[in-house]
């Protein structure tokens, strides 16, 4: 728990579809944990890195996945912010609500990531070390989504998504945040909304800036 809270953003995921297990385990489940612990075994000299920068900033990205949930036919959100090329917030779990459509489920992953980016904003602009007047950049690879996000015009899907998503479009008018689109292939934050093949999970690991290092 403390290293996919602390340290490691990449179990985030794993961590969390096996804790929605944890009051009546199977085999499967003690097998899959036993992977977990073996891969952190074998991936001990992986540290979270920063590089030093004279122009900080904070970017952010959010995805989800698509009712995914067998037994609730729930979605799972995942974002990640990055300050000097490194993680240091991110999230995975299961939505709340069951979204109708991919790109519901795609907005409600990017309010959440609003809500975290303005908390993030106000906590690092306090430090002097990033421009708090430019707002706070988030990728979302759903071109639905981030067309929502700026415009007026409303869809079937949309009318019926409850009122605290479109938060959203207000932080985004006021210029609070920018979302814009972004290529599947490189949303780092693919890796918290579900398995990858080990090529693309890797990559995004490193995009993280998990990596081995000298002192280990």
């Amino acid at each position: 728990m403390y290293a996919q809270i602390c340290t490691r953003p990449n179990i985030s995921f794993v961590a969390g579809m096996l804790g929605r297990y944890q009051s009546n385990p199977g085999m499967e489940h003690w097998k899959a944990a036993k992977k977990v612990l073996r891969y952190l075994q074998g991936t001990k000299c992986h540290m979270l890195t920063y590089r030093r920068s004279n122009h900080l900033e904070v970017i952010g990205y959010s995805d989800s996945d698509f009712a995914e949930c067998v037994d609730s036919r729930k979605s799972t959100l995942g974002y990640v912010f990055l300050l000097a090329r490194g993680a240091i917030s991110w999230k995975s779990e299961k939505q709340i609500v069951v979204a109708s459509l991919t790109m519901k489920a795609e907005f409600v992953a990017c309010f959440e990531a609003t809500i975290q980016a303005n908390w993030l904003r106000n906590f690092i602009s306090g430090l002097g070390i990033v421009d708090s007047a430019k707002p706070l950049k988030m990728y979302c690879d759903n071109s639905a989504a981030v067309f929502f996000s700026k415009n007026d015009k409303y869809s079937k899907g949309a009318k019926r998504m409850e009122l605290k998503y479109f938060a959203v479009k207000e932080e985004v008018q006021k210029q609070r945040v920018s979302i814009e689109h972004i290529s599947t292939n490189l949303m780092i934050a693919d890796l918290l909304t579900k398995g990858l093949l080990p090529k693309t999970f890797i990559e995004h690991v490193k995009n993280m800036s998990i990596i081995v290092t000298n002192d280990c």
